[in-house]
């Protein structure tokens, strides 16, 4: 494991992700969400447009525009292939 990478800074990180597709896990089970990142604010809630909601990988339903508080994120990563080794965890 190298640790000789600077830290990334997750507010420029999210804020490169608006207007693009990303998943959300939550620290609850295994619940994801894929939508569009409509915005963020300054304590990194997420706003999700065209949000489907994922447990154990099976889509469960569509749910819409969403709000995602922020303390309930385990991780994000961009949706897309070129964003896929974009990702923030705790």
């Amino acid at each position: 494991m190298s640790f000789n990478k600077l830290p990334l800074n997750p507010r420029e990180m999210m804020q490169g992700l608006v207007g693009k597709d990303i998943v959300v896990r939550l620290k609850w089970g295994e619940t994801e969400y894929k939508g569009n990142l409509v915005s963020l604010d300054s304590y990194l809630n997420l706003q999700l447009s065209n949000t489907v909601e994922y447990i154990k990988d099976k889509p469960t339903g569509e749910l819409g525009q969403v709000l995602i508080r922020c303390n309930n994120v385990l991780w994000v990563r961009g949706g897309s292939k070129e964003d896929a080794d974009t990702r923030m965890e705790d």
